[in-house]
């Protein structure tokens, strides 16, 4: 299987931060000061469930701060909007994590992510008794996380030795009744739910759940309300990064909470969930490395929500084999056979949209998944609105990786995206005018090994062109009596729209194309290989050539006149019979295609 070059990208990104060492562990809790300063990890989750992982991903460590706007959204949904905005605001304070910001004539905290406000939180969980408390965060962000967390006690009773500040905050809280009981639980409660053990691939997946609607993707469990899930990604988005939270917004865009633990969780909502995790910390209290990696995946892959080029994410519109679509290259009965046979070695995808680092993510898994069995790759192109940097440098690694497996990736239709793909440093020989000749070119790649070309200049015995296989050599004698031979040098027309369809042609040498004058020259509606037949339609029917066929190369025809078509009633009418039902199994075929065409566009 091909190399993700997603995953390459993440590696490298690993490899370049991973000896920035500015910053040093939390140490304000004891227990936090253990934690190894080289461990560092980066996870992505997409919305329909893929992980890309690097580093130390499955590292337990405490969520700390991480923790408050999960909980935020469960108070959210046991009372609703308006009580717990009579509780806790939603204002930016512009203070340190651990300050007492509250409101004066209120005395309500300024929003839910500073540790006043995450304490008030943790005051509306359901629940008198702390463990009644815990069990219902416990539960939530689980189903997050889509496994079953637990709670680190070593730092949990460190917490609580040392939070005399967050005591604090606790009892001014229940001064302003924003808390009405005794604080103690609720303090219990905040200092464990810090204390909850996740790892970085955690984080990724909590952070992909609100990404996609509050939908877990991987076990898809509804870990919190859709109609929950702007408010929180709202005060993510404003709060989230303590008195960094507005440049982190400037930068990224993008909703993300910070722990002193050294994670950071970031959403991209409808589109990725992103987690990196680092102890390390700025003074501010987020992970220098996490800071640092968020900011090379905003700029490198277009990932900043307000950035003007963002539009909806497109899918792919349509996925198909060579079972299901062809090129209009006329081949032998053999040759068909072979390629439907084999026809999960060709794919097509029509993309559609704008194309972002979000819309080509899956397109380049699915890519690298297919490459087990997959030879040819076709991409069409023509309905895409615009291709930014890091989709064009995507879509080129892919290729080029492709390519080296020894596969061919070309394009078609490409119109806009042709320069940043050829800046990206695709050939210009990958890109192909429509479907119809990619498809051609890559039917051959597969056929080389079983169809060779014929020598230049070789024929095609009778007994091997598909109108007369079955036949006995005595009627093959007798047909080869019969039939004219006519030799046509390239680019001379063999028919011409208009004339009279008074004979039959089986191509014996060369090659030859059907066409119809276009306004921008001509458009090929079928082309034939040695060994085939054409012209039938209008034969059977007797009505007028609609279309020219012109030779691609020196070609040879033998040629069978409506004369002698009309002898072999009384002469031989068993060859007659035989023509007859190769030519309907011929126009059944055609039939049989379109009707698949037609099916695959749906």
């Amino acid at each position: 299987m091909a190399k993700s070059p997603i995953q390459d990208y993440l590696q490298a990104l690993h490899a370049r931060f991973s000896d920035l060492n500015e910053g040093k562990v939390a140490d304000y809790i004891p227990e936090l000061k253990l934690a190894d300063p080289a461990w560092f990890g980066i996870c992505i989750a997409t919305p329909d469930g893929h992980v890309y992982e690097v580093g130390d991903c499955n590292q337990p460590f405490t969520i700390q701060s991480v923790s408050k706007p999960l909980t935020y959204g469960l108070a959210l949904e046991q009372h609703g909007e308006a009580e717990v905005l009579g509780k806790i605001g939603v204002e930016p304070s512009g203070d340190a994590f651990n300050a007492i910001s509250l409101r004066p004539q209120s005395g309500t905290p300024l929003n839910p992510l500073i540790n006043a406000g995450a304490i008030a939180a943790c005051s509306l969980i359901a629940g008198e008794r702390m463990e009644d408390k815990l069990a219902s965060i416990l539960e939530t962000f689980s189903r997050y996380a889509g496994r079953q967390l637990d709670i680190d006690r070593t730092v949990y009773q460190s917490e609580s030795d040392t939070g005399h500040r967050n005591r604090a905050i606790g009892w001014m809280l229940r001064n302003f009744s924003v808390i009405e009981s005794d604080p103690t639980a609720t303090l219990e409660t905040y200092f464990q739910q810090c204390s909850i053990r996740v790892t970085c691939r955690d984080l990724a997946i909590m952070s992909a759940t609100l990404a996609n609607g509050g939908v877990n993707p991987i076990t898809g469990q509804r870990a919190i309300p859709e109609k929950f899930v702007a408010n929180v990604l709202s005060v993510m988005a404003t709060c989230g990064m303590y008195d960094a939270s507005g440049d982190w917004l400037y930068r990224t865009g993008l909703p993300a909470k910070s722990g002193v633990g050294g994670g950071i969780m970031a959403v991209q909502p409808g589109r990725l969930g992103i987690a990196v995790f680092s102890p390390r910390l700025d003074t501010q209290g987020n992970s220098v490395r996490g800071l640092a990696v968020c900011h090379a995946l905003t700029s490198e892959l277009g990932l900043h929500l307000f950035d003007a080029s963002q539009r909806a994410v497109p899918a792919i519109r349509r996925a198909a084999t060579r079972r299901s679509v062809k090129s209009n290259r006329r081949r032998t009965q053999q040759a068909n056979d072979y390629l439907l046979s084999v026809g999960k070695k060709l794919r097509v995808y029509h993309l559609h949209g704008a194309l972002s680092f979000a819309a080509i993510e899956p397109i380049v898994r699915t890519m690298t998944l297919e490459s087990v069995s997959a030879e040819v790759f076709i991409v069409n192109l023509k309905l895409v609105q615009g291709i930014d940097r890091a989709a064009a440098n995507f879509l080129t690694a892919i290729r080029t990786e492709l390519t080296g497996l020894g596969k061919l990736f070309i394009f078609t239709e490409a119109g806009a995206c042709w320069q940043p793909l050829i800046d990206a440093g695709v050939d210009r020989e990958a890109f192909f005018s429509d479907d119809d000749f990619a498809l051609e070119y890559g039917e051959n790649r597969i056929l080389a090994d079983r169809f060779p070309n014929p020598p230049l200049g070789s024929h095609t015995p009778l007994s091997q062109c598909e109108l007369f296989l079955g036949l006995s050599a005595q009627q093959l004698a007798w047909v080869d009596q019969h039939l004219a031979v006519r030799t046509y040098n390239k680019g001379h027309n063999i028919i011409t729209a208009g004339q009279a369809s008074n004979e039959l042609f089986v191509l014996t040498a060369g090659a030859a194309m059907v066409s119809i004058p276009t306004q921008d020259g001509v458009a090929r509606l079928d082309a034939f290989s040695s060994g085939t037949t054409f012209g039938e339609v209008a034969f059977l029917d007797r009505s007028p050539r609609s279309a020219n066929v012109t030779a691609l190369s020196a070609a040879t025809c033998r040629v069978l006149t409506r004369e002698a078509f009309d002898a072999l009633d009384s002469e031989a009418p068993a060859i007659k019979i035989h023509l007859l039902s190769k030519l309907a199994d011929r126009l059944t075929t055609i039939l049989r295609q379109n009707g698949r065409e037609l099916a695959a566009l749906k």
